[in-house]
């Protein structure tokens, strides 16, 4: 991968290649913060320890609605995004994604999952049959070593990945313990598995923490390319974000989190899709985007209302690769 001829000054279009001029809709939804983990290193607002999920025909309402307002706006394709705390630890989880999955009317519908992969075998063989008919499945695996084991979740990924799941293993680069988390990936990565280097963010989510060497920023800018196993069933391309100078000129990145070891995230006043093509769900809230300043779209009990086209960003900077992959341009 080649990131180092990208003119990131001269850069006035973005995006995530499935999302560029295509009528999929994207949505980010944090289930709730209850983890049957608790990592010492954890945010606090980040997890709970008691259950605070919404009830299932609240999620299943939220979700037809969303679909309903897209589908209202020419999005007629479909991409779920869960996460949490732990969204397999939700007692009715397996029903959400049925009911996500019983829509047939989309010619294109996907999921992805962020996940500490605690279920055993048996609950991932049962979500494995419930998500078959989808056309795409993704993964990114959480590793905390206070609570896994590494054989045995590297296990779990490479299950995954021999039934046509696209598995990621995403690791917070903590700069004080950068050389260990590194070697950690090296051998996931030496077993066939796909990683990423993310950088670490503040509590608030506003910036990338200082401390890290100017080898270490290389090291999360270029190292780990993502690849497509030997046994991966479905053509997914390698470069999943496409950029494009002032010129028109094109250039590619392999995932969305590359833009914050390069410092590219401040996107204010240019035109975005966040909110329009796409939105977040962060238990009650619906929003725009994570990092968004803008007002709530609303919320799940009360209704909320996505935008008709798309609108300026008023946000100094942009943290979550589910809100920088969303299209937007420089005007």
């Amino acid at each position: 991968m080649t990131t180092t001829n990208i003119p990131w000054n001269d850069i006035t279009k973005l995006g995530q290649k499935t999302l560029l001029g295509t009528d999929l809709f994207t949505v980010s939804w944090i289930l709730a913060r209850f983890c049957n983990y608790n990592c010492s290193y954890c945010w606090p607002y980040a997890r709970s320890s008691t259950p605070d999920h919404q009830t299932l025909e609240t999620y299943k309402n939220t979700l037809d609605e969303i679909k309903r307002q897209a589908r209202e706006n020419g999005f007629k394709n479909f991409h779920f995004s869960f996460s949490g705390g732990e969204p397999t630890a939700y007692k009715y989880f397996g029903e959400l994604i049925e009911h996500y999955c019983s829509d047939t009317a989309p010619e294109y519908q996907s999921i992805h999952m962020t996940t500490n992969l605690s279920p055993g075998s048996k609950w991932w063989n049962r979500w494995l049959d419930a998500t078959s008919k989808l056309q795409r499945r993704s993964i990114t695996a959480s590793f905390h070593a206070e609570f896994a084991n590494e054989q045995e979740f590297g296990d779990k990924c490479l299950q995954l990945m021999n039934n046509g799941v696209f598995v990621t293993i995403n690791q917070v680069m903590v700069p004080d313990m950068f050389d260990d988390l590194y070697a950690r990936l090296k051998r996931f990565a030496d077993r066939g598995i796909n990683v990423t280097l993310k950088p670490q963010s503040d509590p608030t989510a506003s910036f990338v923490v200082t401390g890290y060497t100017e080898e270490q920023m290389q090291i999360m800018q270029q190292g780990f390319p993502q690849r497509i196993p030997d046994n991966y069933k479905q053509l997914i391309p390698l470069y999943q974000v496409e950029l494009e100078d002032k010129s028109g000129k094109k250039y590619n990145l392999d995932q969305a989190e590359r833009l914050n070891a390069f410092g590219f995230n401040k996107f204010k006043d240019w035109t975005c899709n966040a909110g329009y093509q796409g939105c977040v769900i962060r238990e009650q809230e619906v929003k725009r985007s994570y990092s968004c300043h803008d007002e709530p779209l609303g919320t799940l009990n009360d209704g909320f209302e996505l935008f008709k086209t798309p609108r300026k960003c008023i946000t100094p900077s942009c943290v979550s690769s589910a809100d920088s992959k969303l299209p937007k341009e420089k005007q």
